[in-house]
């Protein structure tokens, strides 16, 4: 776009002597260098007496050239002054980004901001501070229009990881359209940081084995998932409005949540039935994932909450807050 304007700019000038030098060969029979001279002085406003006697009509044309002329100059200023006042906040806002980036714990670092990217950033934005890495100059431009902490670079350069805040970071998401670079990104973020939750795209499913070997924890590949859904929508409609329901992407109450117990909690040890969960939140507990990956998927109410279990739970915003607060202990 800026380019776009100087040129416009470029193109606006060159018409400019070439119009003015042409009017006044023609009305004045000036010759060349006189009629540039004229032009030059007239479109620069610099004052100088007429170099070319003027007619009645040559003062008309003169008045429009240097109406022209001032306008010309007027634009330029503009441009002058929006590239240094957005240049200045761009410098502003960069710096203090890099410092807010430099505070980050626990954050999660998007790799792309593409088609698939962008809508995971959407969705956990209001849960997670996340900081983009994003090579695209167009999306960069993007990115600090919309205030989001991004940093430009290739992510699958350890540097660029670093200046993100991996160490400190508690999640990663390689969302690129590439699966190679996805390898690699998670190869260098688990020798980072081997405790990071590390997501990875794969395109292929063939690249899900070699991923999971390079460090991820957990391989998605979109156009599988989105097929299997499409196929479901079909085969199961019902099921598949539930499922949207219950998601964030509504923004409704009803929420599908994961919450883990821990040790103190007034839930460890109990049943089910004991713990009196639905009574004291109206959530409905789907499945329980044992701390040694098992998962019981719609336990009886005589299944035991054990401390280190994740319970995966149905309900309203409200009660799974509740929930959590039991899960973890604090609860009064």
């Amino acid at each position: 776009m800026k380019v776009k304007l100087f040129f416009i700019a470029i193109i606006w000038i060159f018409l400019l002597i070439f119009g003015g030098t042409l009017g006044y060969m023609i009305i004045e029979k000036a010759r060349f260098m006189d009629a540039l001279f004229m032009t030059i002085i007239t479109i620069t406003t610099i004052g100088y007496k007429e170099y070319v006697p003027l007619s009645e009509k040559g003062r008309i044309f003169t008045m429009i050239l240097a109406l022209c002329g001032t306008g010309f100059f007027f634009y330029i200023f503009a441009l002058i002054s929006e590239f240094v006042i957005r240049h200045t906040v761009e410098n502003f806002w960069g710096q203090r980004m890099k410092k807010e980036i430099q505070k980050l714990k626990n954050h999660c670092i998007l790799c792309g901001f593409g088609r698939i990217g962008r809508h995971i950033y959407e969705f956990i934005k209001d849960e997670i501070p996340v900081v983009v890495i994003e090579k695209n100059k167009e999306l960069i431009e993007e990115l600090k229009e919309k205030k989001i902490f991004c940093i430009e670079g290739d992510a699958t350069c350890e540097d660029i990881l670093i200046e993100a805040g991996i160490e400190r970071a508690k999640y990663l998401v390689a969302s690129l359209g590439d699966d190679a670079s996805n390898l690699y990104i998670t190869l260098t973020a688990r020798n980072l940081n081997p405790d990071l939750y590390i997501l990875s795209r794969a395109d292929n499913p063939q690249v899900e084995k070699k991923l999971y070997q390079a460090g991820a924890t957990k391989v998605v590949t979109p156009y599988l998932i989105g097929a299997r859904k499409m196929a479901l929508s079909l085969l199961k409609p019902n099921v598949v409005d539930f499922m949207e329901i219950a998601s964030h992407s509504f923004h409704l109450d009803l929420q599908i949540e994961e919450i883990k117990v821990i040790a103190n909690s007034d839930l460890a040890g109990k049943t089910l039935i004991e713990s009196k969960i639905r009574d004291r939140t109206k959530a409905i507990i789907l499945a329980i994932k044992r701390a040694d990956g098992s998962m019981i998927f719609n336990p009886l109410p005589d299944t035991v909450i054990n401390p280190g279990d994740i319970l995966i739970a149905l309900g309203e915003k409200e009660g799974l807050e509740i929930l959590d607060q039991l899960a973890r202990g604090n609860f009064k």
